[in-house]
Formats: C-alpha cells, structure tokens, sequence
C-alpha cells in the first residue's frame, strides 16, 4: 500500500477514536464521518453541515455481521438486497441500536449501507466499529462528488481531512436508498 495511504488510515482511525470528526472518500461521495455511537461526534457534524432536520445519517458496515449488530431484526430480504447490490445501496431498517441520538431517524429507523469500498473497508475493519457518512456539505447543497467541490468552511472544521483520493475524478454519484420494513416491503426512496 501507499504510505499516504496507510497514513491515512492511521490519522483517520486515531481521531476517530479520540471522538472527533474527519473528511473522507467514500464508495460514492466525499463524506463527513464519525464514531456513531459517539454522541458530541454525531452533534457536531449536524453543526457542520448546518443541518436542522432529524432524518439521521447514513452508517457504513463492512460485513453483515456487524450490521445485525446495529439493525434489530433486520428482514432477510434486506440482507440479500444489501450483499449482493452491485453498486452502493443504503437500506433503511425499522429499527437499529447502538448509535448516538442523532443518527437514527425520529421514528427510530437506520440507514446502512454494506461498503465495499477498499478504503472504508480498512478503516472500518482497524475502528472495528461502523463510521457515520453523511455528505461533506451544507445541508440544501450538491453533495461534493470530488474533493476540490467541498466548500472550504467544511474542509476547516473537520479534525482530519485525508489525502487519498483527493485528485481522484472519477464519477461517482449518491447512493441508491430503498426502505425494507419487518414485514419485507421494499419501498424505493432514490434509485
């Protein structure tokens, strides 16, 4: 691996640890991300992203496992959806657990996403825990698919901001979000 690389991942994960918030490439856009289930982690990304709405973030797992540790009886329809979904795909639970106020929705509902993003993927295996990733923007503008179309405001109030991928422009959009509630409906939200 590239040292930058491993640096990354080693800032990355040393801050996320120490409960702060770091700017990250993601499987789709660059995003904010945290511990969530730390609880002043979680409240200052919504200051960051100037956001006064209650639809929680999104958190990104690298296994099913350690999705169903967060999901309260995930449908079976939802974990096939999540493995083998080609391209990212955040489902909405009904229920989840063990994240910070803030996260989940109001009604209690998770958004997840399974990531098989190589860099995420490292970071989340050494956190051994799932990262917040919500869009590195203010709330109500584009979410930023390239690093240098992050505004700057948000740039300066992450604790870290990594350097992989940075110079990256390939093309990458949102995530496709679908709802599966207990009884196994699927809704499409964004496709």
């Amino acid at each position: 691996m590239e040292k930058e690389y491993e640096d990354d991942i080693r800032n990355a994960l040393r801050v996320l640890r120490d409960g702060g918030v770091i700017l990250y490439p993601t499987d789709t856009v660059w995003g904010l991300g945290c511990d969530p289930a730390n609880g002043e982690a979680v409240r200052r990304i919504g200051e960051i992203k100037q956001r006064i709405d209650k639809k929680g973030m999104i958190i990104l797992v690298n296994s099913l496992a350690m999705l169903t540790r967060y999901v309260v009886d995930p449908p079976d329809v939802a974990l096939q959806m999540a493995e083998w979904s080609e391209s990212p795909l955040t489902v909405i639970y009904d229920s989840g657990r063990g994240v910070a106020d803030g996260v989940a929705a109001d009604d209690g509902s998770l958004a997840v996403r399974l990531c098989s993003d190589p860099f995420c993927d490292d970071l989340i295996t050494a956190f051994r825990k799932p990262l917040v990733s919500t869009s590195a923007n203010v709330s109500g503008t584009p979410a930023p698919a390239f690093f240098d179309e992050i505004a700057g405001e948000i740039k300066s109030t992450a604790d870290y901001v990594c350097l992989w991928r940075q110079d990256d422009r390939s093309s990458t959009e949102a995530s496709s979000v679908i709802k599966v509630s207990g009884n196994g409906v699927v809704k499409i939200l964004r496709d």
